[in-house]
């Protein structure tokens, strides 16, 4: 067993005691914790985000400047532009992998969308970019 894997605890989330909360990277999100950041000593995190109805994605383009980021769609849609790849909508089912530094903007979305987002590590810097 690597060393990675004896920093864990072991965690259970349940939606009922674990609420939505509008802190996070976007003011058009809500998000609820995983509990896997504090499992991990903050080497990975994972929570579900889901649209705040009502209000829009300003399409500003960023970058993040971690090591792994991960997104599963369970409900609704959401239109994200990657460099270099264009637009995708992704949808209930859909799951995309963003490379590290990955320069990209959430365009648009469903009012009922909601993902998981998987992230390594869970302290990381964003920075604003100018459209590719």
């Amino acid at each position: 067993m690597t060393q990675l894997w004896k920093n864990q605890a072991f965690t259970v989330s349940h939606a009922d005691n674990s609420p939505f909360v509008g802190q996070g990277l976007r003011a058009f999100f809500e998000y609820r914790d995983l509990g896997i950041k504090d499992a991990t000593k903050g080497r990975f995190g994972a929570h579900v985000i889901r649209a705040v109805p009502g209000m829009e994605s300003p399409g500003a383009w960023h970058s993040h400047d971690l090591d792994f980021q991960m997104v599963y769609v369970t409900q609704g849609w959401v239109v994200f532009e990657y460099e270099g790849q264009g637009e995708h909508m992704l949808r209930a089912g859909s799951c995309v992998l963003q490379p590290p530094g990955i320069r990209h903007r959430e365009v648009r979305h469903s009012d009922d969308m909601e993902l998981i987002e998987i992230i390594s590590p869970t302290e990381f810097d964003t920075k604003d970019e100018s459209a590719p």
